[in-house]
């Protein structure tokens, strides 16, 4: 098989018609629009060396630089995965802090790494895309052995797959990579008729106290608005990243990962697939929410308030959410990761899975031991969250 591999510094180096042929999913995440608003708002800089060396096009700060995999067979683009060097492990989801610092006690360098991921996205999805004239089966063994070697060449201590399916995840292990498994909290629709139809399966003290916490809300004086598509207006996404940009200041001091431009192109781009949710008091926008979608998920990725008032973060970015997904028959709602407290609200525990190839042998294969040993506290931490939902027993 004839296939030519490369890693392109920016997604420009490729058509929008060539990129999108190869995706057959509306998953957001991967759509050339969302992608390339995060490189041309410079969330995630092209043609900047993987160095950290600054050039003309922009700068190293963001630690999230494109390098996309393509695959050529003659001129015909038959394989992409979305990339990026990364020179730091924020924004991934995928905790590899104590692995960096162990290469550093060693007196190696864990950055630059590879990275095949959508940025700053912890949402399970396609991070692969094959020609419908080329068995995926067959391309994606050279495809990493070619990764490999770059890997090796250009001086990465390695390369990671975050958030695939399982089924790509296996194909990947098959491959001697490294599987790892993490836990998220989704909501999954049982066919519900209602938000009431959703609630009838709950115990009855938890029914009363989610009712409860969102009668608060209402109490609060507080009106919540969805908005979609062409009704998010320039005032909504000025108010939205506002209090997007204030609530990262409150909470960790730091401005956050993405900026006004990246927004502004993300309605242009991809506004048909977003979902705005706004909270009004006094006829004053205080709070907003915002979600992506595609014909079966409902994908919760960012929220900011001016105001804090109870329990409105839980009714912008959940029980919202929820009546969106149950009246656009939504089959899940993925609200991103981490957070226990989505148990008690009807979020179900589910495995999350990533995989792990280091050039440095003995490293490999620590890292492979560890998640071994790993892998059982998951399944068992998945296990206790289950046994803590909030249904009625059977």
């Amino acid at each position: 098989m004839g296939i030519e591999f490369q890693v392109v510094d920016t997604i420009h180096r490729v058509s929008a018609e060539a990129w999108q042929a190869l995706w057959k999913t509306d998953y957001p995440f991967v759509q050339y629009g969302f992608l390339t608003a995060l490189e041309d708002s410079g969330c995630t800089p092209g043609n900047i060396a993987c160095n950290g060396e600054e050039n003309a096009s922009g700068d190293a700060e963001s630690g999230w630089q494109v390098a996309h995999l393509l695959g050529y067979d003659g001129e015909k683009l038959v394989l992409a995965m979305p990339m990026y060097c990364k020179t730091h492990s924020w924004g991934e989801y995928v905790f590899d802090w104590s692995w960096a610092e162990a290469y550093h006690r060693n007196g190696l360098a864990y950055y630059p790494k590879l990275v095949c991921a959508v940025p700053f996205t912890p949402a399970t999805g396609p991070r692969i895309a094959c020609a419908d004239s080329h068995e995926l089966g067959a391309v994606l063994p050279l495809a990493l052995t070619w990764l490999r070697q770059f890997c090796e060449a250009q001086g990465f201590s390695g390369a990671h797959l975050l958030f695939p399916d399982k089924a790509l995840s296996s194909q990947w292990q098959a491959l001697d990579w490294q599987q790892r498994q993490g836990c998220q909290f989704h909501w999954f629709n049982r066919d519900y008729t209602s938000f009431d139809d959703f609630l009838s399966g709950f115990a009855s003290r938890k029914r009363k106290n989610l009712r409860k916490e969102r009668q608060q809300v209402r109490a609060a004086d507080v009106t919540l608005q969805r908005l979609t598509g062409s009704d998010i207006t320039p005032q909504d996404w000025d108010a939205f990243y506002q209090f997007y940009h204030m609530t990262y200041l409150k909470r960790s001091g730091a401005t956050g990962y993405l900026n006004r431009d990246f927004f502004a192109r993300l309605g242009e781009a991809v506004g048909d697939q977003l979902l705005m949710v706004v909270a009004y008091r006094e006829g004053r926008r205080i709070a907003a929410s915002l979600c992506f979608f595609d014909n079966e998920c409902l994908y919760g990725r960012y929220w900011g308030c001016r105001e804090e008032v109870p329990g409105l973060h839980f009714e912008a970015c959940y029980y919202q959410g929820i009546e969106f997904a149950i009246e656009r028959g939504l089959q899940r709602f993925d609200p991103g990761a981490q957070g226990e407290h989505k148990i008690q609200r009807g979020f179900e525990p589910v495995l999350t899975y990533s995989n792990h190839w280091l050039v440095e042998p003995a490293f490999n294969d620590a890292v492979g031991d560890f998640l071994q040993r790993e892998k059982p506290a998951i399944e068992q931490y998945r296990q206790q969250c289950a046994e803590a939902l909030p249904f009625k027993q059977v």
